[in-house]
Order: structure tokens, then sequence, then C-alpha cells
């Protein structure tokens, strides 16, 4: 059986007389990538939000290993083995490859960085960062000026500093945003090997990449969850084509 990390009961997010999320359960578990899929306003990235902390729920629970950690703030559930991405690449433009995997590893060592102290001169910090850009492919960009990146790259440096932070769970929201097909294609073999690791949600607009990597797919609409289930069982579900996928397959 996989390994349960995540799992959220019944999660509401409601902005005044709006509800962007209503009463979503789901689990997360090692091995399995769980994609979120639905029409624009159905609420998935609010839910990414709620379950990375970047938005507290209005009610519902939210446990990590076992831990209820609703009420918890991003920096606290990230500390707890929480990484996500954004919909928009989130690089330092102006520094390099490494540096910006070295950040994001930093907010994992135990003790302080000392001002006067060169950075690269953190081993165990530089060794994470290096570890997480070999996981993504770009260990020989390493010395590379993020900004100079292609987009498709920026997308993998985005998914390493995402790594470098040691995280158990991984809320990915879009990776494939804005990507050719060939990096499309790479995007999807790294996903593919990283869920071995990890527990992954994916938001994804790309339905090809949805059916080819997800394990369990989730339909939402109007923020309530339409359907959930394998892949091939959402694909031929009724409902679902009349919500959503019949004519839509390219845009969620």
């Amino acid at each position: 059986m996989p390994e349960l990390v995540l799992k959220a009961v019944q999660l509401t997010k409601r902005f005044r007389g709006l509800t962007a999320v209503d009463n979503v359960s789901l689990h997360l578990a090692v091995g399995e990538l769980h994609a979120v899929i639905g029409p624009n306003g159905a609420g998935k990235s609010t839910l990414v939000n709620v379950l990375s902390g970047d938005l507290a729920p209005t009610s519902g629970s939210i446990e990590l290993n076992g831990r209820e950690v609703a009420r918890f703030s991003a920096d606290e559930r990230s500390r707890l083995g929480i990484g996500r991405s954004y919909q928009r690449t989130n690089v330092f433009a102006p520094f390099t490859v490494l540096e910006n995997c070295r950040l994001a590893a930093q907010s994992r060592d135990p003790h302080p960085l000392n001002w006067w102290r060169r950075a690269a001169s953190y081993r165990s910090v530089t060794a994470a960062a290096e570890q997480a850009l070999a996981a993504v492919g770009l260990e020989s960009r390493a010395g590379t000026v993020a900004g100079t990146l292609s987009h498709g790259e920026q997308r993998q440096l985005d998914l390493a500093m995402c790594l470098a932070t040691d995280p158990r769970v991984l809320l990915l929201d879009e990776p494939l945003g804005g990507t050719g097909p060939e990096e499309a294609a790479k995007m999807v073999r790294l996903l593919d090997q990283l869920r071995r690791k990890h527990a992954i949600l994916l938001v994804e607009h790309d339905m090809d990449a949805v059916f080819a990597l997800a394990q369990v797919l989730t339909v939402m609409v109007n923020g309530a969850v339409l359907a959930c289930g394998k892949p091939e069982e959402i694909r031929l579900s009724p409902e679902v084509q009349r919500a959503y996928l019949g004519g839509l397959e390219t845009d969620v």
C-alpha cells in the first residue's frame, strides 16, 4: 500500500459570499501523483494555497504525517515537509542557478548563517543544492545566470528550489505552463521520477500530461469535487464529460 503522507478532510475556503473551495477531501501518498483538473475558476489554485498554508481554511482539517496542520503557517508547513511551486516562475533572475537553489536549501539549515562567512563555505547547504539540481537535470547549468535560462529550464529550476527544501509532499501548480512540446515532455519524465519518492498533487492544463502521469484524478467544478478516481474511470464518466472534458480537453 502507498504510504499516506497528507490527508485533507472537508476543506472549505470562503471569501465573504464566495465559496472557492467547497468541502473538498483528498489523500496524497508517496508513489502516487494526484492530479486536480477543472475549468477556470473551479478552485484548483485556491485548494493548493490552502494546503500549502498560503491561505487559512475556513473549515476542515489537514493532516501531515498524522499531525494536524490546518492552522500552521506556510513556513511551518514547509519545515514539516510541504513544498510547492507557483503558476509563475519564482526564481531570482540575477543570481546563478546554484545560488538560487542554495538560497532554498539554506532555509533547512538548523543553525543561523554567519553574515561574514561565504555562503559557498557551507558544504551541507551547497551539497543539498547540487543534489536538487541533479535531480532535475540542471547540474551542468549551475553557474548560469537564472535570468538567461529558457522558460522550461526556469520551470526546472523552480522545481529544484522546491526539492532543495527536502519536502515529502510536492504541491505543483501548472509546472508545464508556457513550455514547448520538448520542454513539456522533459517535465513529464521528471515528475514521473519524482513521484516515486514524493507524494505529489498536480494542477495542470495539459490533459495529455495529466492522463500520462496521474494515478488518481480529482475533477473540481465551482469549488466542489465532481468526481475522483482512476484516470480511466474519470475519462469515461458521463457526468465529467458533460461538465468538463467534452470539448475542453486542452483548457482546464
